[in-house]
């Protein structure tokens, strides 16, 4: 029997070693590889010129649940999108310069949630899970220990500073990773009035929809879903009006988006529902901009309606457009929030694709802005038990099976596998045999070892790219709530202003200045 199953093992290999498309023949040659490198090496030695000018913008991407697992398999997944076999392609994001580390723990978990994340590289602090824009000494679900331990985040401290900001996100706008930057609240479930307990309300804390609007009334751009939690239960949608689920949650019977609509529309405010109308906008003439495309997340990509919804790149390159208007800059936080959604479900492709689409958005924040004046940082708040593995060939699909069967079961595998979630299924007792069934369809839960509703998050550290001024700052390993400060400081706000001051106002005017004496320089020569 061992000797049987030895030998489909070895056939199966060869099969799967046979069947691969070549790798490029130019690999073959030693002088790629060094030419590659040395390429690489020139581009380091570079970097050793550090941009230490100011920040006039500040760009930080927020791939929920992307882990370097799942940058890995984005990565090979946008190249097979492209025709290649993956591997060898670069993200957006790996054309970034510097990368380092980040410590995810929360105050109170070894294993984090968004919530205690968000306010982490969004306030500077480490907080409870569960908690955001608040400090470790609040304590999940009790409202009274909210006054008095509220921490405000970048966003804010940009807005203190003159610049504008922006939101935009693929979840709810007041979901965990969003809410942080503007809410202070001790449940990151208190979407609405409508989720939170007598004694809270009664207690005097906010529902998070309403903070979105109060606590930093002039936030310039939000973008994301979460239309039923603005409005009152008596409200239908406006996109699924015969659907109940889709009604309003309020039981306060205040109508936000009416409320903000009347605030702004004389101060060339807008607010729009589908993509037709985002696209319609001339940004040039927009000072707010709130779009609420779905009542509560976005959809996720690969099931997107492209006629009705937008994007996540169409939203950015609308956000970015409209916060340039500001000549003193902007602050922007992007997040690819249902990656996390995706692997939660044990749905790979869904999360995959979810990646692949920040990436894409990235690349065209890359386009419209410069590393001269922009630092633009690339990280996620967690990981999750999500990996691929099996010994591959190169090429292999990443959503393809892996070119063995188990020597113990003899059965085959896929390449992505979960350590745990809703993909565990026993058939007969043993093991389901995924050959059997459409392990590439978008809803396949791929399998997991440990049976379980919802897949977890996982506890490893997390990479952060960065690219433009000050981005050398983040090298090396580093507790999470460390972004801020490096992000505040390259813009001279918040609490990091001394430097700015010491270099004849600001550092970014010394590379002008430089230029501006090494130009009289010349010209005296001349004459």
């Amino acid at each position: 029997m061992k000797m049987m199953a030895l030998l489909v093992i070895c056939s199966c290999l060869l099969s799967g070693i046979l069947a691969k498309p070549p790798f490029p023949e130019k690999e073959k040659d030693p002088q790629f590889w060094h030419a590659g490198a040395q390429a690489s090496l020139k581009s380091a030695l570079e970097l050793q010129n550090l941009n230490q000018g100011t920040a006039k913008n500040l760009i930080l991407f927020l791939g929920d649940g992307m882990g370097v697992p799942t940058v890995t398999a984005a990565r090979i997944l946008r190249g097979q999108l492209s025709g290649h076999s993956g591997e060898e392609t670069q993200l957006e994001m790996d054309r970034f310069p510097f990368v380092s580390l980040a410590k995810t723990y929360n105050t109170n978990a070894q294993v984090a949630d968004s919530a205690g994340t968000a306010t982490a590289y969004l306030c500077g602090v480490k907080a409870n899970e569960g908690t955001v824009g608040v400090s470790a000494a609040a304590v999940r679900s009790q409202c009274n220990t909210t006054r008095g331990n509220e921490v405000t985040s970048i966003l804010k401290w940009a807005k203190d500073a003159g610049k504008s900001v922006g939101i935009v996100t693929t979840t709810r706008v007041n979901h965990a990773t969003p809410s942080a930057a503007y809410a202070h609240s001790v449940d990151r479930d208190w979407y609405s009035d409508n989720e939170m307990p007598p004694e809270a309300l009664e207690s005097g804390c906010k529902d998070i929809a309403r903070q979105l609007f109060e606590n930093i009334p002039d936030i310039d751009v939000i973008m994301g879903g979460g239309r039923k939690y603005m409005y009152p239960k008596t409200v239908a949608d406006i996109e699924y009006p015969t659907n109940p689920k889709h009604r309003g949650t309020r039981n306060d019977e205040r109508n936000l988006l009416e409320e903000w609509i009347d605030k702004t529309k004389n101060d060339r405010g807008y607010y729009v529902w589908n993509k037709k109308q985002l696209l319609s906008l001339n940004p040039n003439n927009v000072k707010y901009l709130l779009g609420l495309f779905e009542p509560s997340d976005l959809t996720y990509d690969l099931d997107r309606d492209k006629d009705s919804d937008p994007s996540l790149t169409e939203m950015v390159d609308v956000a970015i457009k409209i916060l340039k208007n500001n000549p003193e800059g902007f602050y922007l936080l992007v997040e690819g929030g249902r990656i996390d959604h995706g692997h939660h479900e044990g749905k790979a492709k869904m999360a995959l694709y979810e990646a692949v689409e920040m990436d894409r958005a990235i690349g065209r924040a890359n386009l419209m802005t410069s590393i001269h004046d922009t630092l633009t940082v690339v990280t996620a708040d967690h990981s999750h038990m999500f990996n691929f593995g099996g010994y591959t060939p190169r090429g292999n699909p990443i959503f393809g099976l892996a070119p063995m069967i188990s020597d113990v079961d003899q059965k085959p595998f896929t390449s992505i596998l979960y350590g745990n979630g809703p993909g565990y299924k026993l058939v007969n007792g043993a093991r389901e045999n995924v050959s059997t069934i459409d392990h590439h369809d978008a809803n396949y839960q791929a399998q997991a070892a440990v049976p379980l509703a919802m897949e977890t998050h996982g506890g490893e550290d997390v990479a952060v790219f960065a690219k433009g001024p000050m981005a050398h700052l983040l090298h090396g390993v580093h507790e999470q709530n460390y972004i801020p400060h490096v992000m505040a400081y390259a813009a001279c706000i918040g609490q990091n202003h001394d430097h700015c001051h010491t270099t004849s106002g600001t550092a970014g005017f010394q590379p002008v200045l430089a230029s501006i004496i090494t130009a009289l320089t010349v010209g005296r020569m001349l004459c």
